[in-house]
């Protein structure tokens, strides 16, 4: 059908082109270089006056808006030159019908072609997107193609319809394929949307070192379906997003401080005024010292131990990077180290005392018969 009624529109036009017709050829050729002319009119002075206009306004969309269908309206110029210049000729009806038939068909693709740029993963307004809303490049290009799927489907639709082809039975077809689709690819669809909920909320980004689902490690890359996360012993985990959206992450590169606890354990000779003495200066030892916060410093005889008697320390560090915080710790185990040997105490290490009862010969059983 649509080789048919090109081939119609081809031999109308070609049956004018004659010398009997030549003032029809030459007012058909001034009509289409009126609209070059046109266009290049609009390139040139018109486009750029609208869009300085546009800033006056201070709505940022005007100016995306126009600057995405900058091209489709070029376009435009040119084809509604060529079908002025074609409808002038009187055209017979079957070849002037499916020429607006072909007029209708182009102004959907451009139509579209003009929301395809504008929505575009590289495009002014997700770029302006991003910076308002704060979205990541990864959900800013999976809504920029969902939305340009959308766009062409649309298009493909009124283009086909305006052909009278029947689209209905596509459409459904379409229905009942997504739903077969959705129920065998349920998993893959959960994990999408675990990584759009990962990408929004942002509970750690690329580099962050996290805790989750059994495994701890450095975040190697985010994808939709996937998590890469690199162990410190170098092999490589890669968790579904569905499981790293439902379950509990810890992130510590998001903590402020990095904690020390731990129980230091005195001989159980060690008197009084020692253990209240030693508790005093590792206490004002931790006040002063540069690499712990000072906001919570706990020291304290706390416990009878079975073996030793028990001071807690309980302080953060400044720093949250493990090869510093392990530089602060070991200096405080040294100064530690240093008041108790000042003080002439000891530490105290499990023990256990045996007692044996001797007993009398004279008593047992056997001498008694």
């Amino acid at each position: 059908m649509f080789a048919d009624y090109v081939s119609q529109l081809i031999y109308s036009v070609l049956r004018i082109f004659n010398y009997e017709n030549l003032q029809y050829v030459i007012m058909m050729l001034l009509i289409f270089l009126a609209f070059w002319l046109l266009q290049k009119l609009f390139s040139r002075y018109l486009f750029p006056w609208l869009l300085k206009l546009s800033r006056r306004t201070g709505h940022v969309l005007d100016d995306k808006l126009l600057l995405a269908f900058e091209r489709p309206i070029q376009a435009l110029i040119i084809i509604l030159g060529i079908y002025t210049a074609l409808w002038y000729l009187a055209l017979p009806l079957a070849a002037d019908v499916f020429l607006n038939r072909l007029f209708r068909s182009v102004l959907v693709i451009i139509l579209a072609w003009g929301f395809y740029d504008l929505t575009g993963n590289n495009s002014l307004l997700s770029e302006e997107l991003k910076e308002k809303l704060n979205l990541d490049n990864m959900l800013i290009s999976f809504f920029s193609n969902v939305v340009r799927f959308v766009i062409l489907a649309l298009a493909i639709v009124i283009v086909a319809q305006e052909w009278n082809y029947d689209v209905n039975g596509f459409i459904a077809g379409l229905g009942l394929g997504g739903l077969a689709f959705a129920l065998a690819a349920k998993d893959a669809l959960a994990n999408i949307f675990g990584g759009i909920v990962i990408i929004m909320e942002k509970p750690f980004v690329i580099g962050d070192w996290i805790a989750a689902s059994g495994v701890e490690g450095t975040v190697e890359d985010i994808s939709f379906r996937s998590t890469k996360i690199r162990l410190f012993s170098q092999s490589l985990v890669i968790i579904p997003n569905s499981m790293l959206a439902g379950g509990a992450i810890t992130n510590y590169s998001r903590m402020g401080k990095r904690r020390i606890n731990f129980y230091l354990g005195l001989t159980y000779n060690t008197p009084e005024n020692k253990v209240k003495s030693c508790v005093e200066r590792i206490k004002q030892m931790l006040m002063q010292h540069e690499g712990i916060h000072p906001e919570t410093i706990l020291v304290y005889f706390e416990n009878f131990n079975d073996s030793s008697l028990d001071i807690i320390i309980y302080c953060f560090t400044n720093t949250t990077v493990w090869s510093e915080y392990l530089e602060v710790k070991q200096d405080i185990n040294l100064k530690i180290m240093s008041i108790l040997e000042e003080e002439g105490v000891s530490m105290a290490f499990p023990t256990r005392s045996i007692y044996l009862e001797q007993v009398n010969k004279t008593d047992s059983p056997e001498n008694t018969q």
